[in-house]
């Protein structure tokens, strides 16, 4: 059967507003159109002033809420619902309806995930690939789901070569900001002697578990809810964070006190524009040991002065 799409246009102005309300019709996201700043998203990420003609003729004053409904679900309860609340948010609205093939929506999606070699010893392979022969690597099994972190991204990449460099076999890892799990697991994939995940977001860490079972390492790897190391206990070898440059700034100021003696701290996610801001914020307790960058974005490797 076809799955149902929900195409809400709203005004760009209220498209946060709006993307709220559409989130509770679903439980497995939503997607967005909105060109607004075009321009200076596509500066910020690609670095590149060329933009395809179609991009820039998007009328910039409105934006385009895409909802996929299951066919087993009720489809005139969700228009309903967004009619409703739409409505009391005083936020005017278009919505249109079309089909949507299950194979496109289910599957199409995936040949944009292949088994991807890290490093000298990872390969990470989305689970619809069983017969993948890893040549000798360490295999890291993931879904890409809800974008928690798939080791597609140049920042993850850039982690797991850092953990590659340092694990030498019983480290103890902790991961702020753990996302998926991902780093957690292939730290101890790599040899880590446990790894310990924390997440403000409750079904990042439920995602995490969930892939440490999948990769049976779920008795050397935890993830817990929590923000930042708040709830974070003992001592680490390993500490890595893949976050953004305002938290890692943030995370600096304490994250001393779980590091053991002579552990490296590994930090990522830092667009190129704000790579001096994090080198300035750790000059005074950290001295960079390494810095790798990949595709605009950076990761240092630190170690307590």
């Amino acid at each position: 059967m076809d799955w149902t799409e929900i195409s809400v246009e709203v005004s760009a102005a209220q498209v946060d507003d709006a993307a709220a309300i559409a989130n509770m019709t679903v439980p497995y996201g939503i997607y967005i159109e909105d060109y607004s700043a075009l321009e200076q998203e596509v500066q910020e990420i690609a670095h590149i002033d060329l933009i395809d003609e179609d991009l820039l003729q998007k009328d910039r004053s409105k934006a385009k809420i895409h909802i996929y409904i299951d066919p087993e679900d009720n489809i005139d309860e969700a228009v309903s619902f967004l009619k409703e609340h739409l409505s009391a948010a005083n936020i005017p609205y278009e919505i249109d309806l079309s089909n949507v093939q299950e194979d496109d929506w289910l599957n199409n999606w995936r040949k944009f995930f292949k088994p991807t070699p890290v490093g000298e010893k990872l390969l990470i392979n989305p689970s619809w690939y069983t017969d993948t022969d890893p040549e000798g690597r360490a295999v890291l099994n993931i879904d890409p789901g809800l974008a928690f972190g798939t080791g597609k991204h140049e920042t993850t990449r850039l982690c797991m070569e850092a953990l590659e460099r340092h694990i030498k076999g019983g480290e103890r890892v902790l991961d702020v900001g753990c996302g998926s799990g991902i780093l957690g697991i292939a730290a101890v994939l790599l040899g880590a002697g446990s790894a310990f995940g924390v997440d403000i977001d409750e079904m990042a860490v439920r995602t995490a578990n969930e892939n440490a079972e999948v990769n049976h390492v779920a008795d050397k790897f935890t993830a817990i809810a929590g923000d930042l190391v708040d709830k974070v206990e003992g001592k680490y070898e390993i500490v890595v964070a893949n976050i953004v440059a305002d938290a890692i700034i943030m995370l600096s100021e304490s994250v001393s006190r779980f590091m053991a003696d002579d552990a490296v701290y590994i930090v990522s996610g830092i667009i190129d524009v704000r790579a001096d801001d994090v080198r300035k914020a750790v000059a005074d307790r950290f001295e960079i040991v390494r810095e790798n960058t990949l595709g605009g974005w950076y990761c240092f490797e630190l170690k307590r002065k």
